[in-house]
C-alpha cells in the first residue's frame, strides 16, 4: 500500500509539473509586448522580410528556438539579449501564444515558381536534395510530432537567408544536421527559387 503511495504522489507531482510546463496563450499575448516591434501584434512581422513570421508556428518549435537562443545553440545577437530574461515558463507561454495565431499568406515572384516548386515537391536527385515537402508536408504546415516547422507564406528573404544560414554552418540546432546536409546541396538559386515558392504557399 505504502510502494502504491508513493508511486501515485509521484506520478501526480510529474503530471502536475507538466500542467504547470504548458504554455499559456493569454500569458503569452501579454508577454508578447516586447516581440511585437520586430514580428508584428499578431506575429506575422510586417516591417522586414528578414524577420519570421510567427503567427501559426508550432507551439514545440517556437519554444525549443526560444530554448536555443538562450543556451546558444542558435546565434543572433538580437534573440539572444531578447530572451536573456525569459524563464522556461515565458518561453512556453509565448510559443502558445504564437502558435495560436493565423499566419498571412505571401505571394511568390513568378519567374520563380516553376523551379521552386520542383524543388520542394520533388527535390533534385541530381544532387541528392530530398524534396521538402517530406518533412515539411505538401502544403507547408510542418510536422509537428517530428518538431519540423510550417513554411507556408513564411517570408522568403528569411527562408534565403536560413537556408543560407545551415549551408554556412552559422546555423547548426537542427536535429541530426538534416537542414545542413540538404542546405549543402543548393545553389544560390536553387535556395531563392525555393523560398519565394514557400512565400506563396498555402497551409
Amino acid at each position: 500500500m505504502n510502494k502504491w503511495l508513493v508511486t501515485a504522489s509521484i506520478a501526480l507531482a510529474l503530471s502536475m509539473g507538466g500542467l504547470q510546463a504548458a504554455g499559456n496563450a493569454e500569458q503569452g499575448k501579454t508577454k508578447a509586448a516586447a516581440c511585437i516591434a520586430c514580428h508584428g501584434p499578431d506575429g506575422n512581422s510586417p516591417s522586414n522580410p528578414l524577420w519570421p513570421k510567427l503567427a501559426g508556428q508550432h507551439a514545440k518549435f517556437l519554444e525549443k528556438q526560444l530554448h536555443d537562443f538562450k543556451s546558444g545553440a542558435r546565434n543572433d545577437a538580437t534573440m539572444t539579449g531578447m530572451v536573456a530574461a525569459l524563464s522556461d515558463q515565458d518561453m512556453a507561454d509565448l510559443a502558445a501564444y504564437f502558435s495560436a495565431q493565423q499566419r498571412q499568406g505571401g505571394v511568390s515572384a513568378a519567374d520563380k515558381v516553376a523551379a521552386g516548386e520542383k524543388l520542394y515537391r520533388a527535390g533534385n536527385p541530381a544532387s541528392g536534395v530530398a524534396a521538402c515537402m517530406a518533412c515539411h508536408g505538401p502544403g507547408g504546415s510542418g510536422n509537428p510530432a517530428a518538431n519540423f516547422p510550417a513554411l507556408a507564406g513564411q517570408h522568403a528573404a528569411y527562408v534565403e537567408k536560413t537556408l543560407k544560414d545551415f549551408r554556412s554552418g552559422s546555423r547548426a540546432n537542427d536535429a541530426n544536421m538534416m537542414m545542413q546536409g540538404v542546405a549543402d546541396q543548393l545553389s544560390d538559386a536553387e535556395i531563392a527559387a525555393v523560398a519565394q515558392y514557400i512565400q506563396g504557399l498555402s497551409k
